[in-house]
């Protein structure tokens, strides 16, 4: 398919699905307490979503049943949202894709629930730090797995490991295009980044192994140690300087 570089009209519409996508963020982490059922979560993000004039761009994607995805502790991504209270020492990563004029942005929130373990407050701020050690190397003129060392290098070098089955994707016109972003460490340099290209990083990280499985839904992958995982996500836009973040 090749990479699909974005104008400046296309990025302006980018920006907008970005924007809302940030802001459910910001609504929900309100919302994340002891007590409250995912399915609530979902709820009040895709009516805020649909408020703002865009629509969710999970649902029905592939045939997911719901506008987020919300996996929680040993859960790293694509939990379907149901009946599950949180509860206090849990955390939830919540995934959120938003289409505005057939333009998505993408971003993903590990939440802590009440009072966690230190080491799992670790982890999640090992999961952050490491989006921003990537995009350090996220300009014009670098090369895609720059990214991936870096966030791999950051999370090994503090006892984590990455999520190998599941990588980060170009985000355009279509939720997953070239390129494919793996968060470890590459034996080749991969594509050249040049302005105009939007990627969705988003590290996975877990507390124990990198190893997987996927739940009998066909949806949600856990780890297999039962293990806690992390998971951080935004889109970006490479430009002549500093990337820019545009679901922050």
């Amino acid at each position: 398919m090749g990479i699909f570089i974005k104008n400046d009209s296309q990025v302006a519409l980018m920006r907008t699905a970005s924007h809302i996508c940030a802001k459910t963020h910001e609504l929900l982490a309100s919302y994340i307490k002891p007590g409250i059922t995912t399915i609530e979560l979902n709820k009040i993000a895709e009516d805020y979503i649909r408020g703002q004039g865009a629509t969710p761009t999970f649902l029905g994607y592939r045939g997911f049943p719901a506008a987020i995805c919300t996996s929680i502790n040993e859960q790293v991504i694509h939990g379907i949202p149901g009946l599950t209270r949180l509860k206090s020492g849990d955390i939830v990563s919540v995934d959120i894709g938003v289409c505005f004029k057939r333009f998505h942005g993408d971003a993903a929130r590990t939440h802590a629930v009440g009072v966690i373990s230190p080491e799992h407050k670790r982890l999640m701020d090992v999961t952050q730090e490491s989006f921003f050690e990537g995009i350090r190397y996220a300009k014009q003129g670098h090369h895609l797995h720059e990214i991936s060392a870096a966030i791999d290098d950051y999370v090994t070098s503090r006892g984590f490991s990455v999520v190998r089955e599941w990588c980060g994707h170009g985000i355009g016109r279509q939720l997953h295009e070239d390129p494919q972003i793996p968060h470890y460490r590459q034996k080749n340099r991969g594509p050249r980044l040049s302005r105009g290209m939007t990627l969705a990083i988003e590290p996975m990280i877990n507390l124990g192994g990198h190893e997987l499985l996927m739940l009998d839904d066909t949806w949600t992958v856990v780890t297999q140690d039962g293990k806690y995982s992390a998971h951080y996500e935004n889109t970006i836009l490479i430009t002549t300087g500093e990337p820019e973040v545009l679901t922050l």
